[in-house]
């Protein structure tokens, strides 16, 4: 019989002194061993005669014991933790200096320019005397600074964006002003880089996939529960359609393949899904009655404060699975759901779907859930944008009338 921990624990063919676990962490054989003192005129192992005892050696100062061990590890880990964040706050506290200086050579440039003090030809004198007083000091070309004058006038008096200029860096402010078109494109991108905190590479690929257009000419359709129990602004945490082009799916995938790949790229499908999503399980199972069941996919989401429900549809949307997705939910509510918790959210993926349906079939259903789609291309920008144009226009002339 041995003991149940990595450090082997010779109760059966040893003397009981060689464990150097705790008692508790043997198993029941050893642990009566432990606890029961060899019989009278019998030595530890039950044979005759004495046998010298073996010591415990003397404890070592500074030595710790597993479960210490662990307690060290995850002090450790806060440490760490609070490194990252000094050094977070420190790369923060950088970067808005670093743009609050373009901001303010911007706006030196544009009011040189504008008063006609300046000359462009003046621009290029003065990066290259910057060039020669500051040798070490790069970004200071003629073209860098004529973008420091753009930023600051397409920004310059816009309340609602130049605080969230700042919390960005220089990059993904230049990408941003030289890939939108509008005003309100440039603060959707700013916002939600912000909130959602987009890596460089991350923003790029949301601009490639026209998510602003999306946006606004596709907003998330939910059904009336999901607002009523997680108030209005819950639906602008979801989207219409998600862009899983990274999958790299085949034409004719199985609903394998696409639950196969989301699980392999989770990290990017997490970014894809927003911020405050959380993995829990694949396939999670759910038991009601005598039936065994099993949930694609189940996240929780920390802002809604609830569980997020994500079944997969390779085919076109039918308001029949919206029944299988109802019953999932009043399973996840009724047997998992934590008391603080809201009432989960469900969301099914399918191929494609046709609008109007969608719209009748989350019409009646009483629970919280939305159909969205998801996209294994990238969207044609052009018709996009096509789109967009059109929406602005007649929203101007409504508004003119």
């Amino acid at each position: 019989m041995t003991c149940q921990s990595k450090n082997k624990c010779r109760a059966g063919p040893g003397p009981p002194a060689l464990c150097a676990r705790p008692k508790q962490a043997c198993s029941g054989a050893a642990m009566e061993w432990h606890r029961r003192p060899p019989a009278p005129g019998r030595d530890a192992f039950g044979t005759l005669g004495a046998m010298p005892s073996r010591q415990h050696p003397p404890a070592v100062r500074g030595t710790l014991t597993p479960s210490g061990d662990e307690s060290v590890e995850t002090s450790f880990a806060e440490v760490v933790g609070l490194i990252e964040q000094a050094r977070q706050r420190a790369y923060q506290a950088v970067n808005t200096e670093l743009v609050g200086l373009y901001w303010e050579i911007g706006r030196y440039i544009s009011a040189k320019l504008e008063a006609a003090v300046w000359g462009e030809g003046v621009v290029d004198r003065l990066a290259e005397h910057l060039a020669r007083t500051l040798p070490g000091q790069r970004g200071f070309t003629r073209r860098n600074l004529f973008r420091m004058r753009q930023f600051y006038e397409v920004y310059r008096g816009d309340e609602k964006v130049t605080p969230l200029v700042s919390q960005l860096p220089w990059t993904h402010n230049l990408i941003i002003l030289s890939q939108s078109k509008r005003p309100e494109e440039r603060e959707f991108y700013l916002r939600m880089a912000v909130h959602e905190r987009w890596s460089k590479r991350e923003l790029e690929r949301q601009m490639r996939l026209a998510a602003f257009e999306k946006a606004v000419l596709a907003p998330a359709r939910v059904s009336p529960a999901v607002t009523q129990l997680h108030g209005p602004a819950a639906a602008d945490l979801f989207k219409d359609a998600y862009a899983l082009e990274f999958l790299d799916l085949p034409a004719d995938h199985t609903e394998a393949d696409l639950h196969r790949g989301l699980l392999a790229q989770l990290r990017t499908f997490l970014i894809e899904l927003g911020r405050d999503f959380c993995f829990v399980s694949s396939q999670f199972p759910l038991q009601v009655g005598g039936r065994d069941f099993a949930l694609d996919l189940l996240f929780f989401h920390r802002g809604l404060n609830c569980l997020v429900a994500i079944e997969l549809k390779v085919e076109r949307f039918e308001p029949e699975h919206l029944g299988k997705l109802n019953f999932y939910l009043e399973a996840l509510d009724r047997d998992v759901r934590k008391p603080h918790e809201n009432p989960a959210i469900g969301v099914l993926l399918c191929a494609s779907k046709d609008n109007e349906v969608v719209e009748y079939a989350l019409s009646r259903t009483l629970s919280p859930a939305l159909v969205a789609q998801y996209q294994t291309q990238l969207p044609d920008k052009q018709l996009l944008a096509a789109k967009l144009h059109e929406f602005y226009g007649l929203n101007t002339s409504a508004q003119d009338t």
